[in-house]
């Protein structure tokens, strides 16, 4: 337990938050939203600090993060709890978890710096990262003045401005899911407003962290060609033609295991909405699929893939070997 960042006190012995959009006010002996952050004798506490639900080794590309790194491995943690209560979700297990898990380890700053810098990266992802806050940014500022390698956030981006600007110099990239263009969605199935995530994309982007987005196509709910298309054109219009775009199959989980999976006919659909639009690298999740990068000018194969194993990026000095167009990938 440590004493959290961003929050205030309020009237008699409440606090607000400031980590995420909800700006929990918080009675004294209570937590917040995300289940994490309590309100402990006037004082707010993260509950998981230093608590470790999973630990995996993986491939970048499993983040997923396509243009950022690629072949590497990442060191990848998640704790419990979420700011979210998307009734969708395929990692309830942790996010709906409770702090008191007695499946959480202990690990402390010093001993998980040291597991990372034998690998090329840390990402912080199963759970939403920001909700634990204090530790991700305690071990990512370490682990960068160790000398180790790049930090990743796989997120909600319901986070406000001033944390993700804390921890912006100790962090190269983001994958953020944008659920839907609708606030309604978001009100009524995940528990949150869409603008504050746009936001964060956008401010993200402003900060130099390299950023992918990911959207979830969930038949019935966000997959109507309106919708794919706003969602393309916001990218287009306010992240760039060349940021990299994952649409990624629903499959029935959580509480929605009576919506049926998303048919491959409907992700090809939405693949080429995007591409119509503007977008110029856009790729298929949860599926087989031809996932390989090519030039937008000259559809030179840059990067051939299958499901998260990538072959050796074909650059010269960033650029197409056949037509000479830049590509943006961190390498």
């Amino acid at each position: 337990m440590k004493e959290a960042m961003f929050w205030e006190k309020g009237d008699g012995k409440t606090v607000q938050c400031h980590l995420c959009g909800h700006h929990c006010i918080i009675k004294e002996g209570k937590r917040g939203i995300c289940g994490v952050r309590e309100n402990q004798e006037g004082k707010l506490y993260s509950l998981v600090y230093g608590k470790i639900a999973s630990v995996a080794i993986d491939p970048i590309e499993k983040k997923p993060l396509y243009h950022f790194k690629p072949r590497s491995k990442v060191l990848s943690f998640g704790t419990v709890g979420c700011n979210f209560r998307c009734t969708f979700c395929q990692n309830a297990s942790l996010s709906c978890s409770s702090p008191d898990s007695p499946y959480l380890n202990d690990l402390t700053v010093d001993e998980l710096v040291k597991k990372a810098l034998d690998f090329d990266g840390v990402a912080w992802t199963y759970n939403e990262p920001a909700i634990d806050f204090e530790f991700s940014y305690d071990v990512s500022k370490k682990y960068k003045e160790e000398g180790g390698g790049y930090v990743v956030y796989v997120t909600n981006g319901f986070i406000e401005n001033e944390p993700l600007e804390k921890i912006s110099p100790y962090l190269d990239a983001m994958n953020i899911d944008i659920k839907s263009m609708s606030d309604r969605f978001y009100r009524e199935i995940v528990g949150g407003k869409v603008q504050k995530v746009l936001d964060t994309a956008v401010k993200a982007r402003e900060l130099g962290i390299h950023i992918e987005v990911t959207y979830l196509v969930i038949p019935e709910h966000n997959d109507s060609e309106e919708e794919l298309r706003e969602f393309s054109i916001w990218v287009v219009d306010n992240l760039g033609e060349d940021t990299v775009t994952h649409l990624s199959k629903f499959h029935p989980s959580y509480k929605m295991k009576n919506v049926p999976a998303t048919p491959s006919s409907k992700m090809e659909q939405a693949r080429k909405i995007a591409e119509d639009v503007g977008l110029n690298f856009v790729y298929l999740g949860n599926l087989p699929a031809d996932n390989d990068t090519r030039c937008p000018n000259c559809r030179k194969a840059i990067i051939k893939r299958s499901y998260f194993s990538s072959g050796e990026p074909n650059l010269e000095d960033g650029k197409c070997p056949r037509c000479g167009r830049d590509i943006p990938i961190t390498l």
